[in-house]
């Protein structure tokens, strides 16, 4: 019986970050394969490609793997759902037409057996830098979005993947900060005030495998990554798990 919920972010497929991306790709794979067994739902919270362009006819090389394998679960009846992340934002329709996932640009909230759930690939929220703001505006700018379409993917794929790669050299994964040197879990906290009926605040983008209560009915859980953790998180219908696969 299909039942559970599953959770899983920050594969960065495609990055020199992997020691072998398209190994990675298999692997996550057969993660699928395992857990389409019994999942109602799959949430991918965002940064699932290192990098993901969209333009009217094209789309990046490679991932065909998981691109079929996506495809093949939604058919089957597995609700997918796919969130922007801050490497693989550039959405448009190739995901939902070709593979049937579900995308989301924007936080969302749903309620699943009694439990509600704010989820988000987590980039920004947070973070009132006027140097991230200025970034993420320069990055959701439909105008430079069709600039950069003008370029030939020959120039501006190489150059996105050295900015992932330069970005991660000079500090760009940083290590667990604690709960007040956290952005997401203050977030949670000032938007607990907000909706406290919020049982889980989940996210992805800090690489940190995290479940934190910040009150007796609400947690924060950072979902760890696909380069060296291969994290995700399993909810039954009563509890939620953070779980390693291998």
């Amino acid at each position: 019986m299909r039942s559970k919920i599953y959770f899983l972010a920050d594969a960065h497929l495609g990055s020199k970050s992997h020691v072998d991306s398209v190994d990675t790709e298999r692997k996550l794979c057969r993660w699928l394969d395992e857990v389409k067994r019994d999942a109602a739902v799959i949430f991918l919270m965002g940064d699932i490609f290192d990098y993901w362009y969209e333009y009217r006819y094209v789309v990046p090389r490679g991932f065909t793997r998981l691109l079929g394998k996506l495809g093949e679960l939604t058919d089957d009846g597995v609700e997918i759902h796919f969130f922007a992340g801050n490497h693989d934002l550039w959405l448009g329709d190739y995901l939902p037409k070709e593979c049937g996932l579900i995308l989301h640009l924007e936080p969302y909230i749903t309620v699943v057996k009694g439990k509600k759930f704010y989820l988000a690939h987590g980039d920004g929220l947070g973070d009132g830098s006027p140097s991230f703001y200025l970034l993420r505006k320069l990055f959701h700018s439909k105008w430079l979005r069709k600039c950069f379409s003008a370029i030939h993917p020959r120039w501006t794929i190489p150059l996105a993947h050295g900015w992932s790669a330069n970005s991660r050299k000079n500090g760009g994964l940083m290590p667990y900060l604690g709960e007040e040197g956290e952005h997401l879990i203050r977030f949670s906290k000032e938007r607990l005030k907000e909706m406290p009926d919020i049982n889980y605040f989940i996210f992805g983008h800090r690489h940190v495998l995290l479940d934190l209560p910040i009150a007796e009915e609400s947690r924060v859980v950072m979902l760890g990554d696909w380069i060296t953790l291969f994290s995700y998180a399993e909810f039954d219908g009563d509890t939620l798990q953070l779980k390693q696969w291998s």
